[in-house]
Order: structure tokens, then sequence, then C-alpha cells
């Protein structure tokens, strides 16, 4: 971080929002900063609007009452009022400056902006505020996205700070990065929660546009280096569920059960938490015309056993 006093500029990051009080991802009771920017285009995304380094304008056409308010304000002009139906549209070719001067001004509060800008001191300041909760539960900051290694300069800036303030860090990402930028955030990591979506290479591009190669390389090196590991996997029924995709990533990580920072395996079951913003962005949801990919108990039950068979430890998180 840099001082304002000697007129140095201070490191900023390009965020999503911030969310306190989380109790899944990472140890105790956690504070998670959303850095925007993925490289990965997963089919079932939960937040869409952290894809894009970008601001993004989110629109509940539900709540909007057509009134115009937004049309006189943005200097970009995305929005306006149809003189053909008189509702309000968006053109969505039009990349939204962050003013927020739309959101400020709707009455029925339709319209938010995804994304702002933070200095690290501003976001430490924000972390500060639940310092108490931290020593409390042995909880602390947690990283998430989008993917934060895809700002690594400011992701390295803010875990390093606070490090410096004793306050528990984590990362979750895709691992799809450069190795160089991983280790750069590993330095100040306590804990990467390190996602493996599909181990079958191809299967990872159809479903996600990235081949895993990366990936796997980068879960290899963290934990031969002795970074502390807990690996995610987000399930979908028929998409990443068979035995043969589970025991892939078994016979993947039974040379590391061994390993003190080899932390185990949580499973978590897909969740349509995220469908809704698809359609306050303007997009379609990707796994509209499929069946259900919603896993069941016994489902997660039985792909639970095939972990414990092998005695790697698993847990089945539940939000």
């Amino acid at each position: 971080m840099s001082n304002t006093k000697t007129g140095t500029i201070e490191r900023k990051a390009f965020i999503a929002n911030v969310q306190k009080y989380n109790m899944y991802d990472g140890p105790g009771v956690r504070t998670l900063v959303f850095f925007k920017g993925c490289p990965l285009r997963c089919k079932w995304c939960s937040n869409p609007e952290n894809i894009e380094r970008k601001f993004k304008v989110m629109y509940k056409r539900n709540s909007c009452v057509d009134c115009g308010a937004c049309v006189s304000v943005c200097p970009a002009g995305i929005h306006t009022i149809s003189k053909e139906t008189s509702t309000h549209e968006i053109d969505r070719t039009i990349e939204c400056i962050g003013c927020r001067k739309c959101e400020e001004a709707c009455p029925e509060s339709a319209l938010s902006i995804s994304g702002e800008v933070k200095t690290i001191s501003e976001l430490m300041s924000i972390i500060e505020e639940d310092r108490t909760f931290y020593d409390v539960s042995g909880g602390g900051v947690t990283v998430s996205g989008g993917d934060p290694l895809m700002q690594p300069d400011a992701v390295a800036n803010l875990l390093m700070a606070c490090k410096q303030e004793g306050i528990n860090t984590a990362v979750e990402t895709s691992g799809y990065a450069r190795t160089e930028a991983l280790l750069q955030v590993a330095e100040f990591t306590d804990l990467f929660l390190f996602d493996i979506k599909q181990i079958d290479s191809q299967r990872h591009y159809e479903l996600t546009g990235v081949r895993n190669d990366q990936i796997l390389k980068n879960l290899n090196e963290l934990l031969h280096r002795r970074y502390n590991v807990k690996i995610r996997m987000p399930l979908l029924k028929g998409v990443n569920d068979n035995q043969s995709d589970i025991e892939g990533v078994i016979n993947f990580l039974m040379p590391f059960r061994e390993y003190k920072n080899f932390k185990g395996v949580d499973l978590l079951p897909y969740h349509k938490y995220g469908v809704n913003k698809y359609k306050q962005l303007g997009l379609e949801y990707p796994l509209d015309n499929l069946p259900d990919p919603s896993l069941s108990k016994e489902d997660m039950s039985r792909i639970e056993s095939w972990f414990k068979k092998y005695d790697l430890p698993v847990t089945v998180i539940n939000h």
C-alpha cells in the first residue's frame, strides 16, 4: 500500500461488492470481497455480473414504473423511454461508466450498478469493522469473484494488508491463471478454496470455455509447495456428477491425501440463486432449456460416499 502523505498513488481494486457475515467460504465468520473479471464462462455461473471487468446495469423490470427519471441523468445515453410503448428500455450496446446517477434517481430501486473502484485502504476500513467477529470465530477475509486472480496485484496488496493486521485470508479461485500470478497471491494466503469443475479437459472446455491443463498444473504447484488448499466441487446433475467424473477427481487427489496442507473436499450442490441476475442483465440463462440439474440429498450422499471410500475428507456444503 502507498502512503498518501508522500504523494504516491495507492493500488485500487475493481470489485462488485463486499458481503459480510459469511459462514461458508473459509473458517469462521468472514467478509467476502468479490472482484470483477473471470476467464471462465461456466454455464451455471451464479455471479454473471462479475464475469466482465466492467460496470453493469442491473434492471428489475417488475419494479420499474417507466417514469423516465433515469433518462435525463444518464450521461452515456443508456436509458430511453420508447416512443412506441412508453416503456423504459436499456441499450446494452452502450457501456456503463459507473456514475450511478440512474441508480440514485430511480424512485423504485429498479436500477442498480454492479461495479465500484475501491482503494486498498477503503477496503481495509470496511474489513476492520468486523474485526471482533474474526477474533471470536477464527474468521477473516475471503476474496472471490469472478476470479480474484484476474487482478493479482490488487489482491496481493489487499491480502498483504490483512496479514499485517493479523487477519486470516482465503482465496476462492478457478485456478485458471498464470502460475506467477497465483504464487504472487499465495504468499499472503492462509487457505485456497480451489475449484475442480470437471476433471476431463475436453468436457471442461465444453462447460467453461477453457481447458483445465493450467488449472491442474496450478493445483499441483500449490499442493507441492505446501500451501493450504481445500477443493471445491460445484455439482450439477448430468453434467459432472457421474461416477467416472468423481473417480477421476479422486484419482487426481489421492497422491495428496496425506499432505497436511490438503484440507479436503467441499461438495457444492447446484443452486438457482443467480438465475434472476441474468434477466436483470438482459441475458438468457444458459441452462434454461436443459433438465433441472439440481441434485437430491440422496445424490449428494452417494457422491460423498465415493470420497469417503478412499478416506478423503469431504463435506457437503448446503447454503
